[in-house]
């Protein structure tokens, strides 16, 4: 059976709760669209997330990668089209702040998603879950990863699809930061399920 590297963070700045690490364990173990799903979860940290991140690649040989991240005050479940070859922004759990910062000494400016994003918002809004294409990623940890997979499958031209999706906040988690639109965890996991079996 094909496999599914489906990965999620840990609560980072001053988020206490993350939902990507909650639908993780969620779809962990599941089949969907013909694929195994094997969750892992990351450290929101600069100089670890990637490189564990390209460990779960060599160790699982999946077929397709995908990597959510929170994007609380977003209203809609956005897959990234690109990553940039830029590490900026707040500080990392580890207290780490980079500015300006490649992610690849020499690499190229940025590296298109290879998953059908306009098929996943389709399905997404069809099934009745906001979605849009979102055509920045940022520059933390969400585009640092994403980045990474996308540079390894380019130079080891590896057969396999990887990108990023991006979720809103999730009801427990405005429930401790107010201010922000948020949607049922299960709305959110049963979005990413949904586009995952697009996939199959």
């Amino acid at each position: 059976m094909k496999k599914l590297l489906l990965t999620g963070f840990v609560p980072f700045l001053d988020n206490p709760i993350n939902p990507t690490e909650e639908i993780v364990k969620a779809l962990e173990g599941q089949t969907i669209g013909g694929y195994e799903i094997v969750g892992r979860i990351l450290p929101v940290d600069f100089a670890e997330s990637a490189r564990q991140c390209i460990e779960h690649v060599n160790d699982v040989k999946p077929d397709v990668v995908i990597s959510l991240g929170l994007a609380a005050g977003r209203n809609k479940v956005t897959p990234e089209r690109i990553a940039i070859n830029c590490r900026d922004g707040e500080p990392d759990n580890s207290g780490v702040r980079l500015q300006d910062a490649p992610i690849e000494e020499v690499g190229p400016a940025g590296y298109f998603s290879t998953l059908p994003i306009r098929e996943f918002v389709n399905v997404s809004i069809d099934k009745g879950y906001p979605a849009a294409v979102s055509n920045t990623a940022g520059t933390y940890l969400c585009n640092n990863v994403m980045y990474s997979v996308l540079h390894k499958i380019e130079q080891e031209q590896l057969p396999m699809r990887a990108g990023f999706i991006h979720i809103p906040a999730s009801h427990e988690l405005a429930l401790k930061k107010s201010g922000i639109p948020s949607w049922s965890l299960a709305d959110l996991t049963e979005s990413i399920r949904a586009m995952i079996e697009v996939l199959g």
